[in-house]
């Protein structure tokens, strides 16, 4: 990796990224997309950034792409070799379905499955069921999982996503879901995968995946559709991109398939991924007063963002260097290095200590020792 690290100031910008980056397809640099969709949004899985939106914090219906955050809510809070009886609350669901007869006993990983290949509503409600104990226990627990990882502008009130007049995401709420949902093993084999055997995980039955785009572009590696009269057709997909994955959503997209691939070529085309600091990378340091000695800030991470031939990049790195506590601990956030694109922050990475260092003295022990035993 190159060496962007010279420091310019003690806590400003620290470099520019040249403007002059060899892009994969530079003559297509100033295009613009357009896409026929109410609200999209593509966005790099590692980082969070946007590299493109169209109305994406628009309150809109999202259709079966709910059960993204229903597989995951499973997946993360129940024994997905567990068995579940499918009840006749669930066996009479409208909409898609998989066909599970009322009495049936299916495990919840099968369940995953006819969710997320066949959209199964019949699957979600037993998902609800067997995993929340109700459906509106499993939504109680979708709606704190949200506000838990960031959706500040999304509300659940079924598992399956037919139309309700309070189910609603945004395009940025549902990538944001989906950025998580795809850190998961059992998640992402779900939604990558064509075709399961029964024989594979002892299934009462096959199932082949709806996702058309899985069978259409090589890159693909999931997600979801979604259709209701009120949502119009959903997609939310994910592909490879020179090794990195992003994450892109259509809604009330009626040529979803089309237009997702054409924003995920758009990406491919206008973005190369870069290196800006590496796991363990010690990226600046603090100096303390006193002569007390100085503190190396560490990035915990490798960060590898997507830039565009035509932005400008800077990184700037931010130091907690005012009201230093006096006792610093290792791994005690003591900064962060900001990424900006176009005079815009895209990115923020925490940096730690990479020492102890204490500098109280007597007094400030003896303080400490009696609040301590006043508590």
């Amino acid at each position: 990796m190159r060496n962007y690290f010279k420091i310019i100031s003690v806590t400003l910008i620290i470099f520019l990224l040249s403007s002059n980056v060899a892009l994969a397809n530079p003559s297509k640099a100033n295009n613009k997309l357009v896409i026929d969709a109410r609200a999209a949004i593509a966005m790099d899985k590692e980082t969070g950034v946007v590299l493109y939106e169209k109305n994406s914090r628009e309150l809109i219906p999202m259709a079966s792409t709910t059960k993204i955050m229903t597989s995951l809510i499973a997946i993360n809070n129940g024994n997905i070799d567990e068995k579940v009886t499918i009840s006749k609350k669930s066996a009479a669901i409208h909409g898609s379905t998989v066909g599970y007869k009322e009495g049936e006993e299916i495990t919840i990983r099968e369940l995953l499955y006819g969710l997320m290949f066949k959209s199964g509503n019949d699957a979600a409600v037993a998902i609800a069921e067997g995993v929340g104990g109700s459906i509106e226990g499993f939504l109680k627990l979708m709606n704190e999982y949200a506000l838990q990882i960031g959706l500040r502008d999304t509300h659940f009130e079924t598992p399956h996503g037919l139309d309700s007049e309070n189910h609603y995401t945004t395009a940025y709420d549902l990538a944001l879901l989906t950025t998580k949902a795809k850190n998961n093993e059992i998640f992402n084999e779900i939604v990558g995968s064509k075709v399961i055997d029964p024989e594979k995980y002892n299934f009462t039955r096959g199932y082949n995946n709806i996702n058309k785009l899985l069978y259409q572009v090589p890159e693909a590696t999931g997600v979801k559709t979604g259709y209701t009269g009120n949502a119009g057709k959903c997609l939310v997909s994910s592909f490879d991109v020179n090794g990195h994955e992003i994450v892109v959503v259509t809604l009330n997209c009626i040529e979803r398939w089309r237009e997702s691939k054409k924003i995920f070529e758009y990406v491919k085309d206008h973005y190369n991924y870069e290196t800006i600091a590496q796991e363990n990378q010690v990226i600046d340091k603090i100096t303390l007063e006193d002569n007390k000695g100085e503190i190396e800030l560490l990035c915990k991470e490798n960060i590898v963002i997507p830039k565009k031939a035509d932005s400008k990049y800077e990184v700037e790195v931010v130091k907690a260097e005012n009201n230093l506590p006096k006792v610093i601990s290792k791994d005690m956030i003591l900064g962060h290095l900001s990424i900006k694109q176009d005079d815009k922050v895209i990115c923020k990475v925490n940096l730690y200590s990479n020492t102890d260092n204490n500098r109280e003295n007597l007094i400030d022990k003896i303080k400490n020792k009696i609040s301590s035993s006043r508590k």
